[in-house]
């Protein structure tokens, strides 16, 4: 099917383009969004006729993702989850849950903006793409961890891996004394 981009679409072609996609991905997503028109004769000079006002709409929202990515670029929102002792973990963070402490933060942002490369399963900080404007993106950081006090330790830079194998060398440390003092003491019986 043939149709013609009211807006720059990624992957696919700048506002104004006559391209060819596939009759479901315009059925079910161009055109429903308002993103596409059918390439007929009369949507052509229609597009024509309002080319002018789309852009001047085009360059005002993007000066709008524009400022707001400068404040969100960078940012970094705790997400608090419960894990294992390893830090994976049980479930993942999702869009929604990024979008959500991002909006619990004072920025504006819907699920659909929040683009995860792969699932977020682990603890840790995890850097997140936000798509505000087809032609603008900022990156914030998700600090996901098992309570506060874990997040502002992973935010210092210290790793959950890190502070358990800490744990556990200071327990077989204290271990190990303790079996030091009993095989003293039985020596002086």
């Amino acid at each position: 099917m043939q149709v013609i981009l009211l807006e720059r679409v990624a992957k696919l072609g700048q506002m104004g383009e006559v391209v060819k996609v596939k009759d479901g991905y315009a059925r079910n997503f161009l055109l429903p969004q308002g993103k596409a028109l059918r390439a007929s004769d009369a949507n052509i000079k229609s597009f024509e006729a309002q080319k002018a006002q789309l852009e001047a709409r085009n360059l005002e929202t993007k000066k709008e993702a524009a400022s707001l990515a400068e404040k969100l670029d960078g940012q970094k929102f705790v997400v608090i989850r419960s894990a294992s002792d390893a830090g994976a973990l049980y479930g993942s963070v999702t869009p929604r849950d990024a979008a959500e402490a991002a909006t619990d933060a004072g920025f504006s942002l819907d699920r659909k903006q929040v683009v995860l490369i792969q699932p977020i399963k682990e603890l840790g900080l995890h850097d997140v793409r936000v798509v505000l404007h087809p032609e603008v993106s900022a990156t914030i950081t998700m600090n996901v961890a098992r309570s506060a006090e874990e997040a502002e330790l992973q935010a210092s830079g210290k790793s959950v891996r890190e502070l358990a194998a800490e744990a556990e060398a200071a327990a077989d440390f204290e271990i190990a004394e303790l079996f030091d003092e009993m095989g003293s003491a039985a020596n002086d019986e």
